[in-house]
């Protein structure tokens, strides 16, 4: 392997290193609960994150995400008509007050759901595209095993109390960035503080929509079971928190919980873009090739969580292999950048080739082998 030690000051600030206090998170009136950086995904508080619980009306985030995906595959459009069931029009709890019978536009009844939370408006649209909401449930777990969501399991829809019906604080995290960053079209909708059909005007549940500005996101939910439950997104300069809160006694409380833990993610982080995806990082040489070098850099926008304030060096560290042999493709993975700061690893994430390069000739590869051959002897 072939290391580079560079330091970049592009990044943070060319002041003497100085040490930054962050204090610790406030301890919140919640079963579980998680703060991350949507752009890093750094951690930044938690708690419980990881303990099963039922999520009540959370469980329509993916209900919601799932229906806006077939959407953006061109499956559906927004006017698509969707009929609503007896099942349907007869489901308790919070409603959007459709009528059994008609036919709703699909985007209808997902401001019935994203705002007015309508299990009504769950139930008809998981009935359309999958036939059932037991087949729905069934597909809902299959993004959620796609993302990764390990510890969630649904049963139905809505998010009405069932036996093996639950997720995470950090399952449900993971799935508000995928909404956030899947479906930027859309995600506004979770700001629509309003919705009226049927001559009935709601509001929507998320109090933050009205007391803070910087909030526009994303569901709340609650059942006896769940206790009140929230899961919001607020974007200050440039920095995206996402907070999942889980389990509190109120209303209000889930709003003030949550709240509380924004105001500590803004007050004492930022996030910090390091490099963009695709940008060239390093040339290697390459050995038995049509080239003899690639470039190298990060798939995706690389970013950093980092304590407001703090300044010094970043430390960014290139491992890549010693004798890379083409053909090599783009994309293919040769190293690992390793980003730190005061001795503690930020970050590191696989280097990938940005180009292909072709093997050469037969005389190429002759000469290029027996090169090869003396360079490892020797390295």
């Amino acid at each position: 392997m072939r290391s580079f030690l560079l330091l970049i000051f592009s990044v943070v600030s060319m002041a003497a290193s100085a040490a930054v206090i962050v204090p610790k998170a406030p301890d919140l009136d919640a079963s579980a609960y998680i703060l991350l950086d949507a752009e890093s995904g750094a951690v930044l508080v938690e708690h419980n994150a990881d303990e099963r619980l039922p999520p009540a009306s959370l469980t329509k985030l993916m209900t919601s995400y799932i229906a806006v995906h077939e959407l953006e595959l061109g499956n559906v459009s927004e006017n698509t008509m969707v009929p609503i069931s007896e099942k349907a029009w007869r489901k308790g709890g919070s409603k959007m007050f459709v009528r059994v019978g008609t036919e709703v536009p699909l985007i209808d009844l997902l401001r019935g759901i994203i705002v007015q939370s309508g299990n009504d408006a769950s139930v008809a649209v998981a009935e359309y595209f999958a036939g059932s909401e037991d087949a729905y449930a069934g597909w809902m777990n299959q993004f959620a095993e796609r993302f990764g969501m390990s510890n969630s399991h649904f049963v139905n829809a809505t998010g009405w109390p069932a036996d093996n019906h639950y997720t995470t604080a950090r399952d449900l995290a993971t799935l508000s960035l995928r909404i956030i960053k899947d479906h930027p079209h859309y995600y506004s909708l979770y700001a629509e503080k309003y919705y009226e059909y049927n001559d009935i005007r709601q509001p929507n549940r998320n109090k933050l929509l009205w007391r803070d500005p910087s909030v526009d996101g994303l569901k709340t939910g609650h059942t006896e079971a769940a206790g009140y439950c929230l899961a919001a997104s607020a974007v200050r300069e440039n920095t995206r928190l996402v907070a999942v809160v889980m389990g509190t006694r109120s209303e209000e409380a889930r709003a003030r919980e949550t709240q509380k833990l924004l105001a500590y993610g803004f007050r004492y982080y930022e996030t910090r873009k390091v490099y963009d995806g695709g940008e060239v990082l390093q040339t290697n040489p390459v050995w038995l090739g049509a080239a003899d070098s690639v470039n190298v850099g990060v798939e995706d926008q690389l970013y950093l969580t980092l304590p407001r304030g703090m300044k010094g060096e970043l430390e960014v560290s290139m491992t890549t292999d010693e004798f890379i042999e083409a053909p090599v493709s783009k994309g293919q993975v040769v190293g690992t950048l390793t980003l730190s700061m005061d001795g503690e690893v930020q970050a590191e994430r696989p280097l990938i080739a940005l180009n292909d390069v072709e093997e050469a000739g037969f005389f190429g590869r002759l000469w290029g082998s027996i090169k090869l051959f003396f360079a490892r002897m020797f390295s």
